[in-house]
């Protein structure tokens, strides 16, 4: 954050490495992703491959794992990264969550040697692009629910299902596909040239437009034993995946959060009304004090979640805890920035707009609100609402 909004010398709680990292983070998304992003929003098209590489270079493609050319970074530097480019763009930050959180991590944590060896470094390297699926048409919140389905056939296993709302899908080189099969879920490593498999783009967004985002189509697609992640047995290899993810959102929302602060700020103070600036009254102040509060407070819990993460003590809930007030503040903070850039607001010559319909998608995705109450609501009274 700026050192204005910076209220709580959050700072101070941040290694020399962290702040480096942030650093660098900061100067990609100034200097490659900000001049091109209302081009990318306003024609739903992003350079998906070149990025990928430029992200890879600088060492942010699964930053956070060790090994295979990852950078081996802690939590909160990972953290970090995520608020700055997504400070830029929350769909920058999926492209970059998916790749490294999701798809990345699902094999690093869960894989065999050779799917990793395979995948990890060419991931690493941006060289390769991965996706994850798990969501389906018909089943968002309900995983379980799934019926896309595994069977063997000799030594082979054969797919067929859909996958629906998948980031990087139509740019994936390989997938990891959740499916149902006689030993219940398990995973499998999809190269996406595989015959069968397909991911048709989804157009027609009004959130997340400088993203690629896809259905996955799978018809009769055959793999061989090796296909399958040896170590995800059971719904809780995917939910593993996606705490991963919902880490980095923690951080990553109120970078668009800030954004949108701190743009609200400048243009207040330019901005005249009535023979004085916008930021000299109360009613706007008593708006800017308010959403700066939230921001820095967003900011501690989510430091102090990294540290927890670091110390391998974070549980599920405080996860929950942490994306659903980051995302739930966010979005608040940048409806209520349009409400201070009044008409200007919604003009692409300011990103308010673009964070507030992108956070609309943040606020649903890997758990919706209700999801994490009820996850919340389970670890203080023992008693499961979901069914």
């Amino acid at each position: 954050m700026s050192a204005s909004l910076d209220l709580v010398d959050v700072d101070s709680l941040l290694s020399e490495e962290e702040l480096d990292v942030r650093a660098a983070a900061r100067r990609f998304a100034d200097e490659r992703l900000r001049p091109s992003l209302p081009e990318w929003f306003e024609s739903a098209s992003i350079p998906a491959r070149e990025l990928a590489k430029e992200l890879g270079a600088l060492g942010f493609l699964g930053m956070h794992l060790t090994g295979y050319g990852c950078a081996g970074l802690g939590p909160v530097a990972y953290g970090l990264a995520c608020l700055e480019i997504e400070a830029a763009d929350s769909g920058m930050r999926s492209l970059v969550s998916v790749q490294g959180s999701l798809a990345m991590y699902a094999i690093w944590k869960y894989g065999s040697d050779e799917q990793k060896n395979e995948w990890l470094p060419r991931m690493s390297a941006g060289a390769a692009i991965g996706c994850f699926g798990l969501t389906e048409p018909d089943f968002g919140s309900n995983p379980a629910g799934m019926r896309t389905n595994a069977h063997r056939d000799g030594e082979d296993w054969v797919l067929n299902g859909s996958k629906m709302w998948i980031t990087n899908g139509s740019v994936a080189d390989v997938a990891v596909v959740w499916a149902r099969t006689d030993d219940g879920v398990r995973g499998f490593v999809v190269p996406t040239s595989t015959p069968g498999f397909s991911a048709p783009e989804i157009k027609q967004k009004m959130s997340l437009r400088a993203s690629v985002t896809s259905e996955l189509v799978l018809e009769d697609v055959r793999l061989p034993a090796a296909a399958m992640l040896p170590e995800a047995r059971g719904l809780s290899g995917p939910l593993g995946c996606l705490n991963e993810a919902r880490f980095g959102i923690i951080f990553g929302a109120l970078g668009a959060a800030r954004d949108c602060l701190e743009t609200t700020v400048a243009y207040a103070g330019e901005r005249i009304v009535f023979d004085k600036p916008l930021s000299a009254y109360q009613l706007t102040q008593a708006k800017l004090a308010d959403m700066a509060v939230e921001l820095n407070k967003g900011m501690l819990l989510a430091v102090h979640l990294g540290r927890l993460k670091e110390k391998g003590t974070l549980r599920p809930e405080q996860v929950s805890a942490g994306k659903l007030n980051n995302v739930r503040e966010s979005i608040a903070i940048a409806r209520e920035c349009r409400t201070i850039l009044a008409a200007n607001g919604i003009s692409g010559e300011y990103p308010i707009m673009r964070h507030a319909n992108n956070l609309e998608s943040v606020l649903t995705y890997e758990g919706t609100s209700e999801v994490h109450q009820l996850v919340i609501g389970q670890a203080l009274t023992g008693e499961s609402a979901f069914r």
